[in-house]
């Protein structure tokens, strides 16, 4: 028989060693081949399946067991390898990791006491060389050099890191902040992370292999021979914690990890980024060199332990180093966990034999994947050891109930990942077949819980840090110039490659919601301008061409246009040299030049034209008509300025020649405007009150339905007011809506009733119209304060006075009352009452016992209306020397009977005011004096008709029936 043969095949990464020892153990009839982490045991199980097939190939993890009955070929993690089993081939990876204070002393076990029948072989790097041929002696030791040239690029920005790099940080929190950035920044990445289960990390791994995104972010778990398509490498942090304290990077463990660049014959580089500080100058030299300083010792822990007893077994486990070059490393977990266990009472019961000490062992060695901080993970051991030692097997229900809390899918990131940590334990229990008594099913249900919580994180993982549409444009823009895939749909939506980018509206491209942030928006707006070259162009055209009902204008004086897929906005108006000749100025639009901006403007300023020609091209006409007379060529200008309306009165400024002559164009001169009838109809109306309020830089305000004459102010304490209530000053006057109390009236309107009043109450006051507070459109109460407003005034009817009888007086309305000039074409000064105002003053001033008399009561068994207090005046007091008639004639004139007057009050004539004239009493009847005495309620009247006289009541027999009930009534 000959020795097995034992190789060290070193170097730095990417120099084909891991590929050597998987060709070399497939070449063997059985081997086995130990992996650092259970990742890169499921990836090379992949590829011995592929080469072998599943019925000769094992997979044994912590937690993951697959092993064929006819299993000849096995990949495992170091800590699972079977060293029971004789195989021809075996073989370690990473063996450097020796040195590792925490998992060092298993890779020494294996270094020291693990052969294959046949060959046995380390792979690692360099630095392991001096202690490796120190300890073993027979060992060949081959280098080999890398296939590919590692060069440093220095620091860089997120933003400038090119395609295909890996940016490398030390903590879940790290890692999720910078896959955040780079999704924002470059469409998204990959997350890989020592955390993840296999199956999660190879779904994210190929996310990136396939190319569907360009940047990973992981871990250090990267630096242990994952083979990916990396061309950088970028450092965002230089500090780790090794689970004891945060350290710096040491030189090897950099290398270890920018070595994952440049895999073949493909260079690669390295660098840092973020808020990383630059890498020294001899770390760098030292990662270009692969020079590196070589290990002083080896982690080591005594193999050979006694079970006699807890206490034997503690102190196996503290036994020192055999030899030089090898020392004890930290505490691991399952050391630490015994030495809790060994504190309890009834632990140490349990454990009496050798049996159950190995057996306390074994539930101490369950991995703490959780790492808590607490006792929680030796409580778990406690239990799992007392019901090994009482029952023999862990209860079922126990163990798939504690699966089940850990398959929900609902949480976030940390959460899933806390669910996967607490599977992957119990997926180590279940690996135990001789701990359960269904250990199959419980397997299954363990592999089921985390397929689906490795599925959810996936899916998590990638709708948080990868944007598809992203990645995809920015790769198609970088690698090709050749024109997009793309196109516009009829609703206006921009599809690139496949991927909707965003909307079109007119001639404004909108990025999809989604692009939250400035770099999105500048990728879709770099796919959008190559997938709008044609588009653009045939919009113009498209609207070139249009109808003029496919524009219309908005309240914030913009221009829309229906293309028939929608209405966007294309232009604003802005003011012009005239109210009525705004301009048009298209949107900005990056995806217009000069020569079509200017093809837009064109089309829509002859719309604006046109509308304005048809709205409001009564103004051309009436003053085309009055370029015949220089009188008409002022109103015309001025209502053309103000679109057809001008404020303000015109009774003094426009005599009623003028005024015909105005009518006679279609002008309308009234008591409180100038304006044109024609203006004021709804559509004018808007017109008109767009331009206003476009030439005061506001939105147009909501105009009231068309048909309404009058609108009611809104009145405080309202619960929804009316859209007049906001409308700005002078808008209302402007656009032909006039105050009138608590209504505002349209203007033609109020211009046509105050002509009718006007006309009706010329000579006297005269009853109202009887529909005339409908036709005003206010409620009766508030009628004479309307009138007020509009320059008339409302009589209301005065009650009887007691012991009147007969009709009252009506309702009437009258004309203000006209103001009176003194003597010799003098104006009465502002201010001083006029002569009609002057008597009822005095007349108001009268004493009391001068007071107005007051009507006689009909004689005792008359009837009919007493007799006015007017007609009881007594004889006029008769001038000496001259007869009481005029010209000879007697005064009393007419067919009836004198008519009785009562005497004249005292102090009349000295009541009579200073300076008024006196009339001559001699000779004039009573008719004639009223017909001279000013009238206080209006104008004065004419002649009185004649009255034939009333003829004689006839005598009735007081004892009659009838004159018996008169004397009740009477009474």
């Amino acid at each position: 028989m000959f020795d097995a043969r034992v190789r060290a095949v070193l170097g730095p990464t990417n120099t084909g060693k891991t590929h050597l020892a998987i060709t070399r153990l497939l070449a063997h009839s059985s081997g086995i081949i130990g992996f650092p982490l259970r990742l890169l045991a499921r990836e090379n199980y992949d590829r011995m399946v592929a080469a072998k097939g599943e019925r000769y190939v094992a997979l044994i993890t912590g937690e993951e067991k697959i092993v064929p009955a006819e299993a000849k070929w096995f990949a495992c993690t170091v800590e699972a390898m079977p060293l029971d089993r004789r195989v021809e081939f075996l073989a370690v990876d990473e063996i450097q990791l020796c040195a590792d204070p925490d998992r060092g002393h298993v890779f020494t076990d294996r270094l020291l006491n693990a052969r294959g029948m046949v060959e046995t072989m380390f792979l690692g790097a360099e630095t392991i060389r001096p202690l490796l041929q120190r300890l073993i002696p027979q060992a060949e030791i081959e280098t080999r050099p890398r296939l590919s040239q590692l060069t440093h690029a220095g620091p860089q920005k997120l933003t400038r890191l090119p395609p295909r790099s890996a940016v490398v940080a030390f903590s879940a929190g790290e890692v999720y902040a910078i896959a955040e950035a780079i999704r924002r920044r470059r469409g998204g990445c990959a997350v890989v992370m020592g955390r993840l289960s296999p199956r999660t990390r190879n779904a994210q791994v190929a996310l990136y292999q396939n190319r569907e995104v360009d940047f990973l972010v992981a871990t250090d778990a990267i630096g242990m021979g994952l083979n990916m398509d990396v061309d950088h490498v970028a450092f965002a942090s230089l500090q780790k914690f090794d689970g004891h304290k945060p350290r710096q990077l040491t030189a090897q463990e950099a290398a270890q990890i920018a070595g994952r660049a440049g895999r073949g014959m493909r260079d690669g580089t390295f660098g840092v980024t973020g808020d990383c500080p630059p890498l020294p100058d001899e770390i760098v030299h030292k990662i270009e060199t692969h020079n590196f300083e070589p290990l002083q010792t080896l982690a080591w822990r005594n193999s050979d332990l006694d079970f006699t007893s807890i206490d034997a077994l503690l102190d196996s486990l503290a036994a020192p180093a055999p030899q030089p070059g090898l020392a004890k490393g930290n505490d691991a977990t399952d050391h630490i966990t015994l030495s809790m266990l060994a504190r309890e009472d009834e632990v140490r019961a349990l454990a009496t034999s050798r049996a159950r000490v190995r057996l306390l062992w074994e539930a101490c060695q369950i991995p703490d994947f959780r790492k808590l901080s607490d006792d929680s993970h030796a409580a778990l051991c406690s239990r799992v050891f007392r019901h090994l030692a009482e029952d023999g097997v862990l209860p079922d229900e126990w163990a798939l109930g504690q699966i089940a809390q850990c398959s929900s899918i609902e949480g976030d990131l940390d959460t899933l990942m806390a669910r996967l940590a607490s599977i992957r334990v119990w997926s180590y229990v279940a690996a135990r077949a001789d701990w359960l008594k269904d250990a199959a099913t419980i397997q299954a249900e363990a592999r089921k819980a985390e397929d689906a919580v490795s599925d959810a994180l996936h899916e998590r993982l990638t709708a948080r840090f990868v944007d598809r549409r992203a990645a995809h444009l920015i790769r198609r823009l970088d690698d090709t110039e050749e024109e997009l895939l793309s196109a516009v749909t009829r609703q206006g939506e921009v599809v690139v490659e496949g991927h909707p980018v965003g909307k079109v509206e007119g001639f404004l491209f909108h990025p999809e919601a989604e692009a939250e942030t400035e770099e999105q928006k500048k990728l879709i707006l770099r796919a959008a301008r190559r997938a709008l070259k044609e588009e653009m162009p045939r919009r113009v055209a498209a609207l070139e061409v249009a109808k003029d009902d496919a524009f219309a204008l908005t309240a914030s004086h913009r221009i829309t246009w229906n293309n028939g897929a929608g209405i966007a906005e294309v232009a604003r108006l802005r003011p012009g040299s005239e109210p009525s000749k705004p301009q048009v100025e298209p949107l900005p639009s990056e995806f217009l030049d000069g020569a079509q901006r200017e093809r837009v403007r064109a089309r829509l300023a002859k719309f604006v034209e046109g509308l304005v020609a048809k709205e409001l091209g009564i103004l051309a006409t009436i003053e085309a008509k009055a370029e015949a007379e220089g009188a008409l060529r002022g109103p015309a200008f001025l209502l053309r300025e103000q679109l057809g309306l001008a404020l303000g009165g015109t009774e003094g400024n426009i005599n009623p020649d003028l005024r015909q002559k105005l009518k006679a164009i279609g002008v309308r001169a009234g008591r409180f405007a100038l304006f044109v009838p024609e203006a004021l109809k709804p559509r004018a109306m808007a017109l008109r009150a767009q331009l206003w309020a476009m030439s005061r830089n506001i939105d147009t305000p909501g105009l009231p339905a068309p048909g309404l004459v009058a609108l009611q102010k809104p009145e405080p304490g309202m619960a929804t007011p009316p859209l007049w209530a906001d409308w700005p000053q002078g808008f209302a006057a402007t656009i032909g809506w006039i105050e009138a109390g608590p209504v505002l009236l349209r203007l033609d309107v109020a211009e046509r009733i105050a002509a009718e009043l006007g006309y009706l109450t010329r000579r006297a006051p005269a009853p109202p119209p009887p529909d005339l507070a409908s036709r005003l459109g206010v409620k009766a109460d508030t009628l004479g304060v309307t009138l007020t407003a509009l320059g008339f005034r409302l009589m209301e009817p005065q009650p009887l006075e007691e012991g009147q009888y007969g009709p009252p007086t009506p309702l009437r309305i009258a004309q203000p009352r006209p103001q009176h000039h003194a003597r010799g074409g003098e104006r009465r000064p502002q201010g001083q009452p006029h002569q009609g105002q002057r008597d009822q003053g005095q007349r108001d001033r009268r004493p009391p016992h001068q007071a107005r008399p007051q009507p006689a009561a009909l004689p005792e068994g008359m009837f009919g209306p007493p007799v006015p207090a007017e007609l009881l005046r007594g004889p006029r007091p008769q001038h000496q020397g001259k007869p009481h008639h005029q010209h000879g004639r007697p005064q009393h004139q007419g067919k009836g009977p004198p008519q009785h007057r009562g005497p004249r009050p005292e102090g009349r004539q000295e009541g009579r005011p200073e300076g008024r004239p006196q009339y001559r009493q001699e000779g004039r009847t009573d008719q004639q004096r009223d017909q001279q005495r000013p009238r206080q309620d209006g104008p004065p009247r004419g002649p009185r008709p004649s009255q034939p006289p009333r003829k004689p009541e006839p005598r009735i027999n007081p004892d009659s029936p009838f004159a018996i009930l008169a004397q009740l009534k009477l009474r």
